[in-house]
């Protein structure tokens, strides 16, 4: 089963551990605790049957807000966990007053990019050669909320 809760600061060594899985360019401990301590970000856990499985981010501005992160742990991919947290990060959003999500994902993530576009994300636009490590485009996705 499926538990997502608030991101806590115990949570950061794990979230920073799946970083360095996931992203070439990984956060690390103290920046994923100082990011969700920050009073407009939104930070989620999700646990799948009480272990760890993977984390959401964003930040809020007015009535807008970016998602930073999203990552899921290998072995709890396509069972739910991604939804879940983007179900989380839209309700949080929505209670703040938040009209808008907007996100970037690599152009090769697939993956990625069907699930953002399951749960109503539309694409806005391509930023060129934005990441390294490899060199790549970035896909800009926007939700409206």
């Amino acid at each position: 089963m499926i538990t997502v809760r608030s991101f806590s600061p115990d949570d950061a060594s794990a979230a920073a551990e799946l970083e360095k899985l996931c992203f070439s360019r990984p956060w690390s401990e103290k920046e994923l605790s100082a990011s969700a301590s920050y009073r407009y970000s939104v930070y989620f856990t999700a646990e799948y049957d009480g272990a760890f499985a993977g984390y959401a981010g964003a930040y809020t501005a007015a009535d807008t807000a970016e998602i930073n992160n999203i990552a899921v742990l290998p072995r709890f991919r396509r069972l739910g966990v991604g939804s879940a947290l983007i179900d989380a990060l839209v309700s949080e959003c929505l209670s703040r007053g938040i009209k808008k999500l907007s996100l970037d994902v690599r152009a090769s993530n697939t993956a990625a990019i069907s699930l953002y576009e399951k749960k109503g994300f539309y694409r806005v636009g391509v930023r060129r050669g934005y990441y390294a490590a490899p060199a790549e485009d970035a896909v800009l996705l926007d939700k409206d909320i």
